[in-house]
């Protein structure tokens, strides 16, 4: 597959990622109308109201908990039973249930949830200091336009608006992450295994992303595609 059959796929496929949320009896949460084992499953919430407590808990959990009073610890953590009290005043049809909908059907994994817990894994604009479990993959990618690619190259990869650097675990995963602003990606291969030997840290956020505070161009090389 080319590129931009890849770009092209990887578009279609993102079109489900904010769809309704049903519950299969065997499989859980899931988003579409279907389930992979072709149960319709039960009604948890419709594509607009998906798409509304979305944009509300990646709010929340990004970008401006104080806002809210939800409390946040350094970890990012904050307790679930507050954001949904916080969540209802915005939203009376809010509940722990669809929140864990929400969070379990989520194909982009971009939530945590433990035991009274929840906390977004990745995409923190705020001073946050997530503790994962070190990233064990040799290699990453990280797409950018053709604009940012020479100025990468010197510079190497540092946060902008966010405060960690994320990387993808595949190939693909960077061609669809770059393919958000961008129609002709750039992928560069980070050399993890070298860069985390010489100190660099780096954590995986979930099976997709590993995040760094900051990857010098020592430890990138242009993919050629």
């Amino acid at each position: 597959m080319c590129l931009n059959e890849l770009i092209r796929f990887i578009r279609s496929v993102n079109n489900i990622a904010d769809t309704m949320i049903r519950k299969c009896p065997k499989h859980g949460y899931f988003r579409g109308e279907v389930c992979q084992c072709g149960e319709e499953g039960k009604y948890v919430l419709d594509t607009e109201r998906t798409e509304r407590m979305g944009r509300f808990i990646s709010g929340g959990l990004r970008h401006f908990p104080d806002d809210l009073g939800l409390g946040m610890n350094q970890h990012g953590w904050v307790d679930i039973d507050v954001l949904i009290d916080v969540m209802m005043t915005r939203y009376p049809w809010a509940s722990e249930n669809r929140l864990i909908g929400l969070v379990e059907s989520d194909v982009k994994e971009r939530y945590q949830i433990d035991g009274n817990k929840i906390r977004a894994r990745y995409g923190h604009s705020i001073d946050v200091d997530m503790d994962f479990p070190e990233n064990d993959l040799p290699e990453l990618f990280y797409g950018v336009s053709q604009e940012e690619a020479d100025m990468i190259m010197e510079i190497g990869i540092r946060p902008v608006r966010q405060r960690y650097v994320h990387m993808s675990t595949t190939y693909e995963k960077a061609v669809e992450a770059a393919s958000v602003h961008t129609e002709d990606p750039v992928i560069f291969k980070v050399d993890a295994f070298t860069a985390m030997n010489d100190g660099i840290v780096m954590m995986k956020a979930n099976e997709l992303i590993v995040l760094s505070e900051e990857i010098p161009p020592e430890y990138l090389e242009v993919i050629k595609v």
